[in-house]
């Protein structure tokens, strides 16, 4: 499951990155009855992008914004206690880690769905099932 984390230079302090790949990752498994899976775990993989402030806009204008975005499998995020637990936590996450300097309405937290069957673990695509099914397994 991709988490991308996308912060405008500055946000937070150099380094702190990783701090928040883990806890968010930690955070996601955990809304979900997840934390410790040994299949789910290391298919949690994530990017982080640090942009100049002129690339980052709210309202057409420079501002300084913090992305976090999940790609899923269509079944993961859609209970509304696991969403919204999750979007707080992972929003304070970010807030704590910048020192409480990034203001939390310019911390943005969404979650992209893939159609079922076109999510790939260990080299095939797999089916909502059969992904659940090797969840199960670990």
């Amino acid at each position: 499951m991709p988490l991308t984390l996308t912060f405008t230079e500055g946000v937070l302090p150099i380094g702190e990155e990783k701090q928040a790949v883990a806890q968010i990752t930690e955070a996601m498994l955990k809304w979900h009855g997840l934390a410790g899976n040994k299949v789910m775990t290391p298919n949690i993989t994530a990017t982080v992008h640090v942009l100049p402030k002129s690339a980052t806009f709210s309202g057409g204008q420079e501002f300084s914004g913090a992305w976090v975005e999940w790609k899923t499998p269509s079944f993961a995020f859609t209970d509304r206690e696991v969403q919204q637990g999750f979007f707080t936590e992972a929003t304070d996450i970010i807030h704590e880690l910048s020192g409480g300097k990034q203001p939390k309405d310019q911390i943005y937290v969404n979650v992209v769905h893939a159609v079922d069957g076109a999510w790939n673990m260990n080299g095939r695509a797999m089916t909502n099932t059969e992904i659940g099914a090797a969840i199960a397994q670990g």
